[in-house]
């Protein structure tokens, strides 16, 4: 296998993490998190959303989070911004709090796309059009996420040529990178490998990232069947916060210390110092009163207390 010797994770576990969280979480325990997860050799960090607080309350203070953290060189912050409105609320602050990268989100999925943002999938891709260009006016990188790129909780089952299409949307608006995202944890690898086949028609394997959900215990081998396909870029989520909000119960975001574990033992360099990486997942943890959501997280903390 002609696998990427090293590889970066984009950790989502300050924004996609959190975002659906009941209790509210103060601005300096995400601060504190992005903060601890910088310097376990993070250099990719989704870090907030520019939204509406009406619709997600948990991320009502990004400006607050925004200033608030010490940056750290080499370090790439990054923001959702889902219009023209968010991404003016993310520019309104001094210049050296600016996101470094924005995050737009479609979907391959008609009907998540009405479900999830109100509107088509037509439409989503004319609302990010001009946030999109602004950005890339501004100087910041755009990324997209591609949702329900082999499943949907409405459609069931997603066909690679619905992510062919919104990949090809996505490149001739500006967009630099794409996630191709399986947002409710239902692909298998050879599903996954199909979505990205269609994404490569569009972008190159270096502008393409695999974001898995671990809903049905499928995340690593799904990164597995990705990474032999080329693709050195995941997002993934310190202590696996997220859940997932269309199977009751599950788990969300496949944990960042699970993926890094599979790949250090890989022989596959990161960059990233696990232990840390681990403490980071139990600082967040403990202020969400639960153990961390890591099956290495909890193996090597047990190992640690013989």
């Amino acid at each position: 296998m002609n696998l990427p010797s090293k590889v970066k994770i984009v950790d989502v576990g300050p924004r996609d993490g959190l975002q659906n969280e009941k209790q509210p979480v103060p601005a300096e325990i995400k601060i504190g998190l992005v903060h601890r997860l910088q310097d376990a050799g993070l250099t990719e960090i989704e870090v907030t959303s520019f939204v509406s607080p009406k619709w997600v309350p948990q991320m009502a203070d990004n400006a607050e989070v925004m200033r608030g953290i010490r940056r750290k060189p080499g370090v790439r912050y990054s923001v959702l911004t889902p219009n023209m409105k968010g991404f003016e609320a993310a520019i309104a602050a001094p210049r050296e709090e600016w996101p470094d990268e924005i995050v737009v989100f479609g979907a391959a999925s008609e009907a998540f796309s009405q479900r999830n943002i109100n509107c088509s999938i037509a439409e989503s891709i004319e609302r990010f059009r001009p946030v999109v260009a602004a950005a890339r006016e501004h100087g910041i990188h755009v990324r997209a996420a591609m949702s329900c790129a082999v499943g949907c909780p409405y459609e069931g089952e997603i066909a690679p040529s619905r992510v062919d299409m919104l990949a090809g949307l996505l490149k001739e608006i500006g967009v630099q990178h794409v996630g191709v995202a399986d947002t409710i944890g239902v692909g298998t690898p050879v599903k996954v490998q199909r979505a990205i086949e269609a994404t490569l028609k569009h972008f190159g394997v270096d502008d393409i990232s695999g974001h898995y959900h671990d809903t049905y215990g499928q995340a690593l081998g799904n990164t597995l069947a990705s990474l032999e396909m080329g693709v050195w870029q995941y997002d993934t989520s310190s202590a696996g916060l997220g859940g997932c909000p269309y199977a009751k119960g599950a788990t969300g975001n496949v944990a960042t210390e699970d993926v890094v574990y599979m790949l250090h033992g890989m022989g596959i360099e990161t960059g990233i110092d696990l232990d840390k990486l681990i403490d980071a997942g139990v600082y967040i943890s403990e202020a969400l009163s639960r153990e961390p959501n890591s099956r290495a997280s909890k193996a090597i903390r047990n190992k640690r207390t013989v």
